[in-house]
């Protein structure tokens, strides 16, 4: 497989303390109000696996493009010119996968990991991942709404939430493709670090 790598462009000011939810408000990715995006699981790249994000104007404003026409175990979530803001990879230990999210091209060690709740792995109803970040070892949680696969929430450790999806509804109140849907991100939270957890989901489903 022929791999096309992103644009790396060196940090200037991203370091870790911007992928926490309590990000200075220079972060160009944090706002002080709710951000609403829609995301569609293709690539732009002839429709293939992949991510696109849009903002509420219509622009894209992420994208992940998975030349692969598999499932990828390494994918690198970028913005719509290239730079590269998060390479995340899938590792598979003692039969239970996790997932990795490293700033930029990974180079460094990893920022966040993602592990599949042991309520989960014990069968109960519905999917639950764990979100633990390793600059302050704080912990989010991925968990499924209502046993909707395309719906899901991002809750912090007090149990708020940061960041939730829903089916994406037209104009006209018809309801989209499961691989259509609608990103509501809290005030004050990073969403280019929301957009790497949905990077995370999508790898869970084997979308991208």
């Amino acid at each position: 497989m022929a791999k096309v790598h992103p644009l790396s462009i060196s940090n200037t000011g991203d370091d870790a303390s911007t992928t926490s939810t309590s990000s200075c408000s220079n972060n160009k990715y944090v706002t002080s109000k709710r951000e609403t995006f829609t995301i569609w699981m293709k690539s732009l790249v002839m429709q293939g696996k992949g991510c696109t994000a849009f903002d509420e104007n219509g622009e894209i404003v992420y994208r992940i493009d998975n030349y692969d026409a598999k499932h990828s175990n390494e994918v690198y979530l970028m913005d719509l010119r290239g730079k590269l803001l998060f390479t995340v990879c899938e590792k598979k230990m003692c039969f239970f996968p996790s997932w990795k999210g490293y700033k930029n091209n990974g180079a460094n060690k990893a920022l966040f990991q993602v592990r599949k709740n042991c309520r989960s792995i014990l069968g109960k109803k519905g999917f639950a991942y764990k979100v633990t970040m390793r600059s302050d070892g704080s912990c989010y949680r991925l968990e499924g709404l209502s046993g909707k696969s395309s719906e899901f929430r991002i809750t912090d450790s007090n149990g708020g939430v940061v960041a939730e999806t829903k089916r994406k509804q037209s104009s006209s109140g018809v309801v989209l493709g499961d691989d259509v849907f609608t990103l509501v991100v809290e005030p004050h939270v990073d969403h280019s670090f929301i957009m790497a957890l949905v990077t995370v989901y999508g790898l869970i489903r084997h979308q991208i």
